[in-house]
């Protein structure tokens, strides 16, 4: 296991970009943790294109527009943002850094950025809406225990959280080699501690020659669109399914009631050969045609990403990795400034672009293909 090095107390200079991040974090991560936030499904071929596919598309610079006075604010579900870049739910943070979603509610608060909490976050859901000061939105995984998912929308609901992010593309976990190779288990200190208390699953382990995944209790009691339906029922906050590929799954979240679209494939962590989230972007933008906000999760790693993705129709962005990896390197501080960075990247991008606002977003941004 390799030794860990404490947080920065101070951002070096070397830390220029979001990406000079990741490089610290894993310094001060054992190999497990690393593995853990790091990989990503099988051969990591969908990861490593959602990336790609932000490097493949190009700017169209814009002369001589008045810009002065603009701003990156964005009106989402009823809330105005100061700008369009949230975090994405991420689990377990306290393998990242002592403080956990702490550290990072504290960030996002200073940021004025959004924050969607996990289900599985390290720290419970309440203590982090206490020192919020940044809207925050509750991450969801529709369990096998449902009174108990019930009980938790009732627990976010009385915390203040203003909406509910439904995970709906993980009913299991994906093939996840690099963790696997690397032995990764949580410690004992670190759990999902929102969850505590649930029902248990039956054990049920698949054989070679014996059984089957199609037969295991997480299959048979996943979540399916009577599910969504139910929750519809039980909570009056908005409701965002995350983890949507298909227009045609976007249509029937549209049907039942569903108040947005997150466009996403789990950060490449599920099923890999999955497409990038933004090459699917334009197709659901054109599908939902505005009945719901539609937002980009995945690759995001600069202010121009952010600009590439609002250009192609999305609403706002999340981030996973960027800041974890800055919770890793250095706490509230890393978290706060890779929001800076990428805020930074976004307005210098709008500017040269000759946007003032985001309203003035759209694909002229980009350089015809």
């Amino acid at each position: 296991m390799n030794a860990r090095l404490p947080p920065l107390v101070h951002i070096p200079a070397q830390i220029a970009a979001v990406a000079d991040y990741a490089d610290y974090a894993r310094e001060r991560m054992d190999a497990a943790a690393w593995a853990y936030f790091s990989g990503a499904a099988a051969d990591g071929i969908t990861a490593h294109e959602n990336i790609a596919a932000f490097q493949r598309l190009r700017l169209q610079s814009r002369v001589l527009k008045s810009v002065a006075d603009g701003d990156t604010q964005v009106k989402l579900l009823g809330q105005t943002l100061a700008h369009p870049i949230l975090l994405a739910p991420v689990a377990y943070q306290r393998l990242a850094h002592a403080d956990g979603e702490l550290a990072s509610v504290l960030a996002a608060s200073a940021m004025q950025a959004g924050m969607i909490v996990s289900a599985q976050a390290s720290v419970p859901l309440e203590d982090i809406a206490q020192v919020a000061q940044a809207p925050l939105w509750f991450q969801l995984y529709v369990q096998h225990d449902r009174p108990f998912t019930a009980e938790l929308v009732q627990r976010a609901e009385s915390a203040g959280y203003r909406a509910l992010v439904v995970t709906v593309d993980a009913p299991i976990n994906g093939i996840r080699n690099i963790e696997q190779r690397a032995g990764f288990e949580l410690p004992p200190d670190v759990e999902a501690v929102n969850l505590r208390g649930m029902q248990p699953l039956p054990a049920y382990t698949v054989r070679a020659g014996e059984g089957s995944l199609f037969e295991s209790p997480l299959v048979t009691s996943a979540v399916t669109w009577r599910d969504i339906d139910w929750l519809r029922s039980l909570t009056t906050l908005p409701i965002l399914l995350k983890g949507i590929l298909s227009p045609r799954d976007a249509e029937q979240a549209l049907d039942i009631g569903v108040d947005g679209i997150i466009v996403s494939n789990h950060g490449g962590r599920v099923l890999d050969t999955l497409p990038a989230a933004v090459d699917v972007l334009p197709g659901i933008v054109e599908h939902v045609a505005g009945r719901a906000p539609v937002l980009l999760d995945g690759g995001i790693r600069r202010g121009t990403d952010v600009l590439k993705a609002l250009a192609l129709g999305a609403d706002a962005v999340l981030i996973g990795r960027p800041y974890l990896y800055g919770l890793a390197a250095a706490g509230a501080v890393g978290v706060a400034h890779v929001l800076h960075l990428l805020r930074t990247e976004l307005e210098t991008a709008m500017i040269l672009t000759g946007c003032r606002t985001l309203a003035d977003v759209d694909r002229q941004v980009l350089w015809p293909a």
